[in-house]
């Protein structure tokens, strides 16, 4: 074997048909069920046997700051594919472990070797820009066993929006070569300048090595085990070998147990609850991203494993109460990133909240419009409403005063560019066609429609944007009061009392018993029935004898499947359950309504949502709620049908059922007078014990009881650190 040989090869564009602007394609259902691993900027997309790429349908690569590091690796014995045992994922989502065995293997027309000889354990996790995997092998049959095995692999360092299926006309150029008997080097020179590198290593060093594939020929006398490993890093220096497997995965597992340090711990009466609640935790924590602000929940993977500014916001704003120093991480982010200049093409404007920021290639290149992306209505406002949750959940004025600029930029944008017509409502239009068409968070191009199905056109008023504003402003004004800027405070509150007033003149449709979802350019309201006036009941903008008007109309047939809370009710001539936001159940839209109930005092209605979406969950793969699934009415013996192409884990669907614990729970934390609160606390029929631990406030921590009793629900204090109380309080 030569000590380096080069292969030069040139990278093909895959074809495709977009049929809108950045539009995820489903083109056949995936072959193999995928499973997903991320570590910070770094994630894996792998099929149930471990393989990348080696069955259709799905979203396969190793993958690091949008661009894919590895389009295939494929493992085969004496060049067939091993049969599948199992495929498990850790609770903590550290590690993925895979079993199985070989199929009949058959050499001139001779069995030479049966099936189920061989047990064959891949396991596999990530860290820190690496990829690792071992391959365990033991002989369980009764004669020696001889057989080659080979990984067979590539790349295409496709950017993640090629992966969606966009097309280039140009692509730069790609190289793979030998650096020794077991190491390879795959290299890409991008149009944008920038080199990318994919290094493979192999241990022990295979039998023979090519530039795209590994070949090990093993003689296993019978229970004789043996094992190798390969480890794949991204942008890593050429000779810099990883750190050996085990001692990878110990550290691995060392930084994910210090990481949930300090976030309070939930354990149920229910074991299946146990398991949403352990998965759901789990997710998020893998979804958390060190950046040089702190930490960050990526929204979701494949498709968004990066800051999102939106998904951001709300994912913080569903886990404020578990662990707020979630909500300062991404609020210090989305402060360092926020827009300090007009840029059409980023959809930017002085002090516009980050919407998407990406680092691939065609970001880098201007061939999408997503390396700093504003094209977002709400995360502005939502950016404001979470720094005052946070701080009265905190009482961490120290933020708040670093934060104060950014907060006084982002109102400054509300008042201003925010609403170009000044008639007191933000809007949106897209500065470029290469924009987003809609900016709130239902962003499909027809999202948005009139009661004929018409789209809106011109700058559009988004219902819950109203809200968000609302709320933002009158949680501002509290901040200021903190700051000692009184003035400014009771403008800030008077501004949205006015705003609260204007709104329900404009929105409300007495025809419909609910608010418009939007008003078009022309100022003619979208009269269609939609989620989104529930979301309205979170921001608490709702007269509250509308509130009990609105949530019936969410809890009725047209809008709640059995399962959860339908975007579009059935029956509005958009109306499907298969669509992405016109008629499916979106988990994190559901929190926020029942956040919605809770404030309100619609306790009933919050165990019921409650109750449908813990069903939902429990007839998930993994216990694992998605991005979204499909809005059919529910049917005994049934579980919920799936949204093909939905993303999981997705930041704020894995945030949902903690939500739901604390709308249920009525959580209210008093950082100044140490007191935490349960206000109208119930709990649904499937939880009879609800047991929180470590629930800070500030530096007092408590962990506490809830039993359900009937209707009505006792509170057990088990233990106190520091100065803190608890206590009910009963207002319905």
């Amino acid at each position: 074997m030569t000590a380096e040989v080069s292969q030069l090869i040139t990278i093909q564009a895959a074809e495709h048909v977009a049929e809108s602007p950045f539009y995820i394609p489903m083109t056949g259902p995936a072959t193999r069920q995928r499973r997903s691993l991320k570590h910070d900027d770094t994630f894996i997309v792998l099929d149930s046997h471990g393989d990348i790429g080696a069955s259709a349908g799905g979203p396969d690569g190793l993958f690091n700051a949008d661009t894919r590091y590895l389009a295939r690796l494929e493992m085969v014995l004496d060049e067939v594919q091993p049969l599948l045992l199992g495929s498990n994922l850790r609770d903590d989502n550290s590690a993925l472990t895979i079993d199985l065995t070989n199929s009949d293997v058959y050499r001139n027309g001779r069995l030479a070797l049966q099936k189920d000889t061989l047990h064959i354990v891949r396991s596999i996790f990530l860290w820190r820009g690496t990829a690792y995997q071992r391959i365990a092998l033991q002989n369980h049959g009764d004669r020696p066993a001889s057989f080659d095995l080979t990984l067979l692999f590539d790349n295409d360092f496709a950017d993640l929006f090629e992966v969606r299926g966009e097309r280039r006309s140009r692509r730069g150029v790609g190289s793979s070569r030998l650096l020794g008997p077991a190491d390879v080097m795959l290299e890409y020179s991008g149009l944008d300048g920038r080199t990318r590198i994919t290094a493979l290593h192999f241990e022990p060093r295979p039998t023979r090595l090519a530039v795209n594939s590994a070949t090990y020929h093993f003689e296993l006398v019978p229970r004789q085990v043996i094992a190798l490993s390969v480890a794949v890093s991204c942008n890593k220096p050429a000779m810099q070998k990883p750190v050996p497997f085990y001692r990878g995965l110990l550290a691995h597992r060392r930084e994910m147990r210090r990481s949930t340090v300090g976030a309070a711990s939930i354990e149920t009466s229910n074991d299946i609850f146990n398991e949403v609640l352990c998965q759901a935790m789990g997710d998020l924590n893998m979804l958390m991203t060190e950046t040089p602000q702190g930490r960050y929940p990526y929204a979701g993977i494949p498709w968004y494993s990066t800051t999102f500014g939106r998904d951001g916001l709300i994912t913080a704003l569903q886990m404020l109460w578990v662990d707020p120093r979630v909500a300062q991480g991404v609020l210090r982010r989305l402060a360092h990133f926020q827009a300090k200049a007009v840029d059409p093409f980023a959809d930017a404007e002085p002090g516009k909240i980050l919407h998407e920021m990406r680092g691939g290639e065609m970001a880098a290149l201007r061939e999408v419009p997503f390396a700093q992306y504003y094209g977002s209505v709400d995360s502005t406002s939502l950016f404001v409403l979470l720094a005052g949750l946070y701080v009265e959940r905190t009482g961490d004025e120290e933020t708040l005063a670093e934060l104060w600029p950014a907060i006084e930029a982002a109102l400054q944008w509300i008042d201003g560019p925010g609403d170009p017509d000044h008639d007191g409502f933000i809007e949106y239009q897209r500065a470029t066609e290469q924009g987003l068409a809609n900016q709130g968070w239902k962003d499909s191009y027809d999202a948005i429609f009139h009661a004929d199905g018409q789209l809106a056109e011109g700058y559009i008023a988004l219902a819950e944007v109203q809200g968000y504003v609302f709320a933002a402003k009158r949680l501002a004004a509290r901040c200021a009061r903190r700051l000692g800027k009184i003035d400014q405070a009771a403008k800030l509150e008077s501004a949205a009392l006015l705003l609260a007033e204007r709104f329900e003149e404009a929105f409300w449709c007495e025809e419909l018993g609910t608010y418009a979802l939007a008003l078009d350019g022309a100022k003619r309201p979208c009269k269609v029935r939609t989620s989104n006036a529930g979301q309205l009941l979170f921001t608490g903008i709702v007269r509250t004898d509308r509130a009990r008007l609105v949530a019936a109309d969410l809890m009725s047939q047209k809008f709640f499947s059995g399962w959860g809370i339908r975007t579009v009710a059935y029956g509005e001539v958009r109306y499907n359950p298969m669509s992405y936001h016109n008629g499916s159940i979106w988990p994190h839209d559901n929190a926020l309504i029942a956040l919605g109930f809770a404030r309100y005092g619609l306790k009933h209605s919050v165990a019921h949502l409650f109750k449908g979406l813990f069903d939902a969950a429990s007839y998930m793969d993994l216990r694992r709620l998605p991005e979204l699934f499909c809005g059919f009415r529910r049917e005994k013996r049934r579980g919920p049908v799936l949204y093909p192409v939905a993303c999981a884990p997705q930041a704020w669907a894995s945030a949902t059922p903690f939500t739901l614990l604390e709308a249920t729970l009525g959580l209210e934390f008093d950082a100044a007078g140490g007191e935490i609160r349960l206000r109208d606390p119930r709990l649904p029929e499937f939880l009879n014990e609800v047991v929180l631990r470590d629930l800070r406030l500030g530096p007092s921590s408590v962990d506490l009881r809830v039993r359900r009793h009937g209707e009505e629900v006792s509170l057990e204090v088990l233990r106190t650190r520091g100065q803190i109380q608890v206590s009910i309080v009963l207002t319905h």
